[in-house]
Parts: structure tokens; C-alpha cells; sequence
């Protein structure tokens, strides 16, 4: 029995030695060719001009590379549950399999900063929730997936044979026939124990988390610090918090507060219940007794990036028709979207939520009290969303709906107005937005009208009527990046959706509703082909958009040129238009002066619902002070991290979540 009881362990620990040498053998060539393709990445994205210290890059690199090694053994550990026994057959084709998912995954993470300008994040899975299709098509024509697939095989290839050429040289067979059963346990020990500190990603601090990520002050340094795994596995999580609502508190406890109140403390909202601090939420000063109610036409137009406006002239027009009604508006020049993609800055807009997709749920199908569209129903409008799109886009047929939308004018919709109307990758030409307005508005309302439009053909793949007249400018004048091959073409469908923007505006300027009419637009987010804004200088624009406000009679303010962002224009939208009702206190009122002493809920700070905020000074991440960056064009001496911003805007920011969880939870 006893003797029995020996072969017994003795196969178990041969069997586990050698798993061990497996997944060290593993873990080596994974480790080589992920820091490969950062330096890889780093070279490709390096802007024409940017400089950085060479001891910010080998802190990357090095950074980098302990997250690689933290995937790459993680991944060795969980494959000890296989490795001891697999034949030599499966074990080559496990490590191929490995290596080909760890290849594919940075390759797509590469490719996905040079469009979002960020590593891989939850909105990567648009694949599946946008029109599969439409992506798809998308990518196969702005990217070389020809060619990054054959690099995957390369590298996947390279992977293994540094692999095989390893494991020869090992050769562990010869560990397992050591006679001394105390060598082959202090390798066992060692072995494992550095396979578990290897997928720590530290021996003595804690475990290589998020946070570990920004390393230097500039961001596109630390934007090539995450390998794909790593990038996909925050994706995850993060969108794992978006479709669990059970715990309320979330995203305070991560913004660094224990309770609501709290929170409420810092910003001088009432606190003394979780149901005061509800309420000052929604709470707004009541409009002056007989405050006319106008219609009020948002706009949301695809990718309308701020740079080009900056650089717009007679000889690099990028705005057509828009440009003569500047003047006359309302335009905050320093204005952040909320997220970097489509759906997601919709969501912020409508529902004031951090939370994102919220809508993709049971959520969707339930009314949402605060909602943008259904405060404007309830305070008497008729309110439509009108849109180039096919409206089965992200079920928004069925969202918008259920969120307080009366009518739902999509491409199917227009199309069968104008059978003209080529219906394309996405949807039908923006112009038929604006055709289908003008008639709308032309007709009698008994109740004011809520627009909300989203426009689409500024999108990759940069497609415009085939009787569109493009605009030759003189790019001598374009003062921002040109490592994109799409600039030029993304110029036109930027000047094509601005100049018939311009063109709607002075018609109603002109028109019997002049008067009794808003007319608002911003841009969703910015758009790829404009840079990767590596120069902390040019870097608080990587998020800019414009803001318009467009009415007769208008007082803009001095607020045009201070830091805002999306979550600020419906708090300034509604009281212009005299619309009252229960809707988030995300932002503050533009229109209105900043008095002094500055209350926080009205301070001029901008705010990017992944986590970052900007003042007039710099931007930072919420909560990481190492991660400032001064961006002001003429900086103070005392341009630094402001530790009382920071609390306040993650107070902002883990109330407008808190908010959320606490009303939508089942």
C-alpha cells in the first residue's frame, strides 16, 4: 500500500513538475512577442514633431512589460489544470491557439487606439450590439485587415517557433528523471511561486491593477502601456458594471466615497438622507411666470470635431454655410464630449448617465423618469428623433420609444418620403434630414416641437453623393496631424454635414419661426483621422467638440471660452427653450455668469464620462493626481494637479452613477 501510495505522488509531482515547465515555456515567447508589438505600436502612432524623455518611453516599456508577463502567467497558471497530462501533440497546438488569441487581440488593440484614440474599452463591443454588418463593412474598408491578419501569422508563427526552440533546448523530459526528489521540489516551488508573483505583476505592492496603467504624465505614452489581453479584460469588467445595477454605491465607492451623502457633502447639496440628496438632484430654480416655450431642434452630428473650425477661412473651408452663422450664436469653443463613440454620447445626453450601454437591457424598456425627451412630453411638446440612421441601430426604434420619443424618423422612414434616397452602409444622406425638417416645421403643431436629430454620413467610411461638389482647400493652412490617410476625404464629409447644418440654420433665421425656435448642435465625439494629440499642448482637444446655441435675442454670457461639456447642455437648453421638469443637474446653465465664491455644482470644469475631467488649467483622470497634464495655452506657475477639483468632479461624477443604480435597480 505504501508503495502504491509513492508511485502515486511521484507521478503527480512528475506530472506537475512538467506542467510547470510548460507553462514557464509558455509564458516566455508570449511575453516576447507582446512587448514587440507595443514597440511596434509606439513607433507606428510616434506624432511628426512629439518628443518625449527617453526615460518616460523605457518607463512604458518596462511598465508594458510587467503587464505582459502579469497575462502571459496567468495564463500559465489557469493551463496547470491541463498541462501535466496533455500529450506533446495537444500541448504544441495549446500553445499555438494562446499564442495566435494573445497576437490577435494586441494587433486589434493597435488598431483600435489609432481610431478611438484609446486602448480597447467597453465600446468594443459594438461589433455586436451596432449592425453587425454595417462594422464589419466598415472595417474591412478603412483597415488593412489583409494585411494585419498575415502580421497575426507572423507573429502567432514567431511565437511558436521561439517556443519550440526553447523547449528543445530545455529539454524537460531531463528535470523528470532527476534521482533527487528534494531538487525536484525546490523546482517546483520555485517555479510555481514565481508563476504566481509573475501573474501578480509584483513581488512586495500590491497586484498590477488599472491605475497601474498611466506611468507618465502623457497620456499617449501611457495609452501603449496595455497589451490587448489586458485592455479586453478591463473592457469587460467595465462593462460587467454597466449591466449590473444591484449595488448602488459602485461608482462612488470607486470615485472614493462610502455613501451619497458624502458625496453631496463635498458639492453643498443637501445630504441629510439619501432622499434630500435625490432630490437636489433634480431640483431647479422655476422659470419667471409666463416664459414663452419655443421648439427646440438639437442636433448630434456624427464625429463634429472642434479642430477644423479652428483652421476654417475662404481657403480651407470646412464649414460652408455655417460659418457666416458664428456670429450670431452662441459657440462655446472649449466643449468636451462625453464618450468617444456614437451610442455612448447619446445615452450621456438623454438619460445624464456615466452608465454605459444602459439601454441595451430590460432598462430600455422602461420608462426613465429623468429622461430628456420624456421631460420635454411632459412639459407639453411633441417630440421627435429624427435621424439618417436605420433606427434598429442599437434597438433604438424600441428605446427612444419607451424614453418619452413620440415619433421615430429614420432611414427606412425617409427613404419611403424620397424614394430618391439611396439607402447606404448606414443609412440614407444627411440631406434628407434637413429636407424632412424644413417640411415638418412647415406644418401647423398645436404643441411646441422637441427635435432630437442625429446626423451620420461624417462616418467612415467617408461616403458623400455622388453629386456632392468637393471643396479643394489649401492644406498648408490645416495646422493639426496628417499621419491619416482619411483626413482629406473626412474633410469633406465634415464640410458637407456643417454646410448643410448652415444652410437649415439660416433658413429658419430667415423663416416665420425665427422667433419661437432653438435651434442647438454639438458633435458626438472627435473623429480618428484628426491625430492622436501626443503634444500636451494640442492634448485637450482630443475630446473637443463644438457647442452652438442659435435664437433670436440670445445673451450668451462669458462663459464661451471656459471648459464644459455635454452634461452642461441641457441645463442651459431647457431654461432657454421654458422647459420645466425633473431632469439631472449633470451640468451647469452656460448662459449664466460663474459668481464668486465659485459654487461647485456651477464651477467651469468639463467632464469625460470615462473618469476625466479638465479645468481651465489641465485635464487629469479622476482620483490620480500623477496623471495631470497641463494644458492651458498660456499656463500660471501654479498649472499643477487641484486636489479640491478632483474631489468635487468625482463627487459630480459618482452621484450621476449613484443616481442610476438607485432608480433603475430591480
Amino acid at each position: 500500500m505504501l508503495a502504491q501510495t509513492r508511485i502515486y505522488l511521484s507521478r503527480f509531482f512528475n506530472g506537475f513538475l512538467l506542467g510547470l515547465i510548460r507553462a514557464w515555456l509558455l509564458v516566455l515567447p508570449l511575453v516576447l512577442v507582446l512587448s514587440l508589438i507595443r514597440w511596434g505600436q509606439i513607433i507606428h502612432f510616434w506624432p511628426q514633431g512629439y518628443s518625449a524623455p527617453p526615460s518616460d518611453v523605457l518607463a512604458v516599456a518596462w511598465q508594458g512589460f510587467r503587464f505582459d508577463l502579469k497575462v502571459s502567467a496567468i495564463a500559465g497558471f489557469v493551463l496547470l489544470l491541463v498541462l501535466p497530462w496533455a500529450s506533446e501533440r495537444a500541448y504544441k497546438r495549446i500553445a499555438g491557439v494562446l499564442a495566435f488569441v494573445f497576437v490577435l487581440l494586441s494587433i486589434i488593440n493597435l488598431h483600435y487606439f489609432g481610431f478611438y484614440k484609446t486602448p480597447i474599452d467597453s465600446l468594443v463591443f459594438g461589433l455586436v450590439e451596432d449592425d453587425t454588418s454595417a462594422v464589419l463593412k466598415t472595417i474591412w474598408h478603412d483597415f488593412p485587415v489583409i494585411g494585419s491578419l498575415f502580421l497575426v501569422a507572423v507573429l502567432s508563427w514567431g511565437a511558436l517557433h521561439v517556443h519550440q526552440r526553447v523547449a528543445t533546448r530545455a529539454q524537460p523530459a531531463n528535470a523528470l528523471r532527476s534521482r533527487s526528489p528534494w531538487l525536484r521540489g525546490l523546482f517546483i516551488l520555485v517555479a510555481f511561486w514565481a508563476l504566481v508573483f509573475a501573474g501578480k505583476g509584483t513581488l512586495r505592492e500590491m497586484a498590477l491593477q488599472r491605475q497601474h496603467l498611466t506611468v507618465t504624465t502623457s497620456q499617449f505614452l501611457n495609452d501603449m502601456v496595455p497589451n490587448g489581453v489586458i485592455a479586453m479584460k478591463y473592457a469587460w469588467d467595465s462593462r460587467g458594471q454597466s449591466q449590473n445595477l444591484q449595488d448602488p454605491l459602485v461608482g462612488l465607492k470607486a470615485m472614493g466615497f462610502d455613501s451619497a451623502r458624502a458625496a453631496a457633502e463635498v458639492l453643498g447639496l443637501p445630504h441629510g438622507s439619501d432622499a434630500e440628496v435625490k432630490a437636489a438632484l433634480t431640483a431647479h430654480p422655476a422659470l419667471p411666470p409666463g416664459t414663452p416655450k419655443k421648439n427646440l431642434i438639437f442636433f448630434l452630428m456624427e464625429s463634429w470635431s472642434a479642430e477644423p473650425m479652428l483652421y476654417n477661412s475662404p481657403q480651407f473651408d470646412v464649414l460652408g454655410r455655417l460659418a457666416p452663422t458664428l456670429d450670431k450664436a452662441c459657440h462655446f469653443s472649449n466643449f468636451d464630449s462625453a464618450h468617444a463613440g456614437t451610442h455612448p454620447s447619446m445615452e450621456a445626453i438623454l438619460f445624464s448617465t456615466p452608465i454605459t450601454p444602459l439601454t441595451l437591457g430590460d432598462v430600455g424598456r422602461k420608462p426613465i423618469p429623468w429622461a430628456t425627451a420624456k421631460i420635454a412630453r411632459d412639459a407639453g411638446y411633441r417630440t421627435l428623433f429624427v435621424s439618417s440612421v436605420r433606427a434598429g441601430w442599437r434597438g433604438l426604434d424600441r428605446v427612444l420609444q419607451a424614453q418619452g420619443f413620440d415619433e421615430i424618423v429614420d432611414a427606412n422612414t425617409l427613404h419611403a418620403a424620397y424614394p430618391e434616397a439611396t439607402l447606404g452602409l448606414w443609412g440614407v444622406w444627411d440631406d434628407y434630414v434637413f429636407k424632412y425638417l424644413k417640411t415638418r416645421l412647415a406644418q401647423p403643431s398645436d404643441k411646441p416641437l422637441f427635435v432630437f436629430v442625429l446626423s451620420s454620413t461624417n462616418h467612415p467610411p467617408y461616403d458623400l453623393p455622388p453629386d456632392y461638389k468637393r471643396v479643394p482647400r489649401d492644406m498648408s493652412l490645416w495646422k493639426g496631424e496628417t499621419s491619416a490617410d482619411t483626413l482629406l476625404l473626412n474633410l469633406d464629409t465634415y464640410h458637407y454635414a456643417a454646410d448643410l447644418l448652415g444652410a437649415f440654420v439660416q433658413d429658419m433665421q430667415k423663416g416665420p419661426h425665427k422667433a419661437d425656435t432653438l435651434i442647438a448642435a454639438t458633435g458626438d465625439h472627435n473623429v480618428r483621422s484628426f491625430g492622436v494629440y501626443a503634444d500636451a499642448k494640442r492634448r485637450y482637444l482630443i475630446r473637443q467638440v463644438p457647442f452652438v446655441i442659435w435664437g433670436e435675442g440670445l445673451q450668451c454670457g462669458p462663459q464661451q471660452e471656459q471648459p464644459a461639456s455635454h452634461r452642461d447642455m441641457f441645463n442651459t437648453l431647457f431654461p432657454l427653450a421654458g422647459i420645466e421638469g425633473p431632469y439631472i443637474n449633470a451640468g451647469r446653465n452656460l448662459l449664466q455668469s460663474v459668481a464668486e465664491p465659485v459654487d461647485p455644482m456651477n464651477a467651469p470644469r468639463a467632464m469625460f464620462f470615462t473618469g476625466e475631467a479638465r479645468n481651465a488649467q489641465g485635464m487629469w483622470q479622476l482620483g490620480n493626481a500623477a496623471s495631470f497634464v497641463c494644458t492651458a495655452a498660456k499656463p500660471s506657475q501654479n498649472c499643477a494637479f487641484n486636489a479640491k477639483d478632483d474631489q468635487q468632479e468625482r463627487a459630480r461624477y459618482g452621484l450621476l452613477d449613484w443616481n442610476v443604480r438607485i432608480s433603475l435597480r430591480k
